[in-house]
Protein backbone atom coordinates (compact mmCIF):
# COMPACT_ATOMS: atom_id res chain seq x y z
CA UNK A 1 0.00 0.00 0.00
CA UNK A 2 1.34 3.43 -0.94
CA UNK A 3 2.05 5.97 1.79
CA UNK A 4 2.07 9.77 1.41
CA UNK A 5 4.78 11.95 2.89
CA UNK A 6 3.96 14.17 5.86
CA UNK A 7 3.77 17.87 5.14
CA UNK A 8 6.32 18.90 7.77
CA UNK A 9 5.94 22.62 8.56
CA UNK A 10 7.93 24.93 6.30
CA UNK A 11 10.75 26.68 8.13
CA UNK A 12 11.55 23.58 10.21
CA UNK A 13 15.33 23.33 10.69
CA UNK A 14 17.16 20.38 9.14
CA UNK A 15 17.76 17.80 11.87
CA UNK A 16 21.43 17.05 12.45
CA UNK A 17 22.93 13.75 11.33
CA UNK A 18 26.23 11.93 11.09
CA UNK A 19 25.87 8.71 9.09
CA UNK A 20 28.09 6.24 7.23
CA UNK A 21 27.81 6.20 3.46
CA UNK A 22 27.54 3.24 1.13
CA UNK A 23 30.94 4.31 -0.21
CA UNK A 24 32.43 4.23 3.30
CA UNK A 25 33.11 7.70 4.70
CA UNK A 26 30.81 9.26 7.26
CA UNK A 27 28.82 12.34 6.20
CA UNK A 28 27.60 15.01 8.61
CA UNK A 29 25.03 17.73 8.06
CA UNK A 30 27.66 20.20 9.27
CA UNK A 31 29.88 19.19 6.31
CA UNK A 32 27.38 20.67 3.83
CA UNK A 33 27.98 24.32 2.94
CA UNK A 34 26.02 24.58 -0.32
CA UNK A 35 23.36 27.26 -0.89
CA UNK A 36 20.65 24.57 -0.81
CA UNK A 37 20.37 21.01 0.48
CA UNK A 38 18.12 18.18 -0.66
CA UNK A 39 17.71 15.22 1.71
CA UNK A 40 15.96 12.27 0.07
CA UNK A 41 14.86 9.12 1.88
CA UNK A 42 15.30 6.26 -0.57
CA UNK A 43 15.32 2.49 -0.82
CA UNK A 44 16.47 0.00 -3.40
CA UNK A 45 13.47 -2.31 -3.43
CA UNK A 46 10.59 0.21 -3.64
CA UNK A 47 8.94 0.43 -7.09
CA UNK A 48 8.15 4.13 -6.54
CA UNK A 49 11.85 4.87 -6.02
CA UNK A 50 12.89 2.65 -8.92
CA UNK A 51 10.47 4.53 -11.14
CA UNK A 52 12.19 7.88 -10.55
CA UNK A 53 15.75 6.88 -9.58
CA UNK A 54 17.43 7.58 -12.93
CA UNK A 55 15.62 10.91 -13.17
CA UNK A 56 16.73 11.72 -9.63
CA UNK A 57 20.32 10.82 -10.46
CA UNK A 58 20.27 13.13 -13.49
CA UNK A 59 18.55 15.90 -11.51
CA UNK A 60 21.09 15.72 -8.67
CA UNK A 61 24.04 15.87 -11.09
CA UNK A 62 22.55 18.81 -13.00
CA UNK A 63 21.66 20.78 -9.87
CA UNK A 64 25.00 20.13 -8.16
CA UNK A 65 26.44 22.54 -10.73
CA UNK A 66 23.83 25.12 -9.64
CA UNK A 67 24.65 24.91 -5.92
CA UNK A 68 22.37 22.15 -4.62
CA UNK A 69 23.85 19.36 -2.53
CA UNK A 70 21.84 16.14 -2.56
CA UNK A 71 22.09 13.47 0.12
CA UNK A 72 20.27 10.15 -0.06
CA UNK A 73 19.41 8.23 3.11
CA UNK A 74 18.17 4.67 3.44
CA UNK A 75 16.49 3.97 6.78
CA UNK A 76 14.77 0.67 6.03
CA UNK A 77 15.09 -2.39 8.25
CA UNK A 78 17.78 -4.37 6.41
CA UNK A 79 17.10 -7.56 8.37
CA UNK A 80 13.69 -7.86 6.71
CA UNK A 81 14.59 -5.96 3.51
CA UNK A 82 18.13 -7.13 2.64
CA UNK A 83 18.00 -5.43 -0.80
CA UNK A 84 18.27 -2.17 1.15
CA UNK A 85 21.60 -3.10 2.74
CA UNK A 86 24.98 -1.84 1.46
CA UNK A 87 25.41 -4.19 -1.55
CA UNK A 88 21.92 -3.44 -2.90
CA UNK A 89 22.26 0.30 -2.34
CA UNK A 90 25.66 0.33 -4.05
CA UNK A 91 24.13 -1.44 -7.07
CA UNK A 92 21.26 1.05 -7.08
CA UNK A 93 23.63 4.03 -6.94
CA UNK A 94 25.50 2.68 -9.96
CA UNK A 95 22.33 1.75 -11.86
CA UNK A 96 20.65 5.12 -11.23
CA UNK A 97 23.73 7.30 -11.67
CA UNK A 98 23.71 8.60 -8.10
CA UNK A 99 26.80 10.76 -7.66
CA UNK A 100 25.64 12.05 -4.27
CA UNK A 101 26.39 10.49 -0.88
CA UNK A 102 24.02 7.61 -0.08
CA UNK A 103 23.85 7.16 3.68
CA UNK A 104 22.74 4.36 5.99
CA UNK A 105 20.42 5.18 8.89
CA UNK A 106 20.64 1.84 10.69
CA UNK A 107 19.15 3.19 13.93
CA UNK A 108 16.29 4.82 11.99
CA UNK A 109 16.71 7.86 14.26
CA UNK A 110 17.37 10.22 11.36
CA UNK A 111 14.19 9.14 9.54
CA UNK A 112 12.26 9.79 12.74
CA UNK A 113 13.90 13.21 13.22
CA UNK A 114 12.96 14.24 9.68
CA UNK A 115 9.45 12.76 9.99
CA UNK A 116 10.13 10.71 6.86
CA UNK A 117 7.17 8.52 5.98
CA UNK A 118 7.90 6.95 2.62
CA UNK A 119 10.42 6.28 -0.09
CA UNK A 120 11.01 8.49 -1.92
CA UNK A 121 10.53 11.36 0.53
CA UNK A 122 12.08 14.75 -0.41
CA UNK A 123 13.12 17.53 1.99
CA UNK A 124 14.59 20.71 0.45
CA UNK A 125 16.40 23.23 2.67
CA UNK A 126 17.68 26.75 2.01
CA UNK A 127 21.12 28.13 2.92
CA UNK A 128 20.04 28.53 6.56
CA UNK A 129 18.93 24.87 6.52
CA UNK A 130 15.26 25.77 6.93
CA UNK A 131 12.70 23.58 5.14
CA UNK A 132 11.39 25.26 1.99
CA UNK A 133 9.83 22.27 0.18
CA UNK A 134 8.55 18.86 1.16
CA UNK A 135 6.79 17.06 -1.60
CA UNK A 136 6.98 14.95 -4.70
CA UNK A 137 9.67 14.73 -7.38
CA UNK A 138 6.89 14.99 -9.96
CA UNK A 139 3.51 13.36 -10.50
CA UNK A 140 4.85 10.23 -12.27
CA UNK A 141 3.98 6.98 -10.52
CA UNK A 142 4.78 3.38 -11.52
CA UNK A 143 1.42 2.80 -13.24
CA UNK A 144 0.11 6.23 -14.29
CA UNK A 145 2.01 6.61 -17.60
CA UNK A 146 3.15 10.16 -16.79
CA UNK A 147 6.77 10.89 -17.76
CA UNK A 148 9.41 11.26 -15.06
CA UNK A 149 10.41 14.92 -15.32
CA UNK A 150 11.20 16.05 -11.78
CA UNK A 151 9.23 19.21 -12.57
CA UNK A 152 7.88 19.77 -9.04
CA UNK A 153 11.29 19.42 -7.40
CA UNK A 154 12.99 21.42 -10.19
CA UNK A 155 10.65 24.36 -9.63
CA UNK A 156 11.23 24.15 -5.87
CA UNK A 157 15.03 23.93 -6.23
CA UNK A 158 15.09 26.84 -8.68
CA UNK A 159 13.14 29.01 -6.24
CA UNK A 160 15.31 27.97 -3.28
CA UNK A 161 18.51 28.70 -5.17
CA UNK A 162 17.15 32.18 -6.03
CA UNK A 163 16.39 32.70 -2.32
CA UNK A 164 12.64 32.76 -2.97
CA UNK A 165 9.80 30.97 -1.21
CA UNK A 166 8.47 27.84 -2.89
CA UNK A 167 4.78 28.49 -3.59
CA UNK A 168 2.28 26.15 -2.00
CA UNK A 169 0.46 23.86 -2.22
CA UNK A 170 3.19 21.21 -2.25
CA UNK A 171 2.11 17.83 -3.63
CA UNK A 172 3.04 15.14 -1.08
CA UNK A 173 5.40 12.44 -2.24
CA UNK A 174 3.94 8.95 -2.57
CA UNK A 175 5.79 5.70 -2.14
CA UNK A 176 6.50 2.66 -0.02
CA UNK A 177 6.30 3.26 3.71
CA UNK A 178 9.59 3.33 5.61
CA UNK A 179 10.24 -0.25 6.74
CA UNK A 180 10.60 0.18 10.49
CA UNK A 181 12.27 -2.47 12.59
CA UNK A 182 9.66 -4.28 14.70
CA UNK A 183 8.97 -2.18 17.77
CA UNK A 184 10.79 0.87 16.36
CA UNK A 185 7.82 2.48 14.63
CA UNK A 186 7.48 6.20 15.40
CA UNK A 187 4.36 7.47 17.12
CA UNK A 188 1.68 9.02 14.90
CA UNK A 189 2.61 12.48 13.63
CA UNK A 190 0.29 15.48 13.55
CA UNK A 191 1.22 18.94 12.34
CA UNK A 192 -2.17 20.56 12.89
Amino acid sequence: MAVSSFLVPLGTPAPDFSLPSVAGPEVKLADVSAPALLVVFLSNHCPYVRHVESGLGAFAAEYADKGLTTIGISSNDVANYPDDDVPGLAQQAERAGFTFPYLLDGSQDVAKAYNAACTPDFFLYDAQRRLVYRGAFDEARPKNDLPVTGDLLRAAADAALRGEAVPEPHVPSLGCGIKWRPGNEPPPVSFL
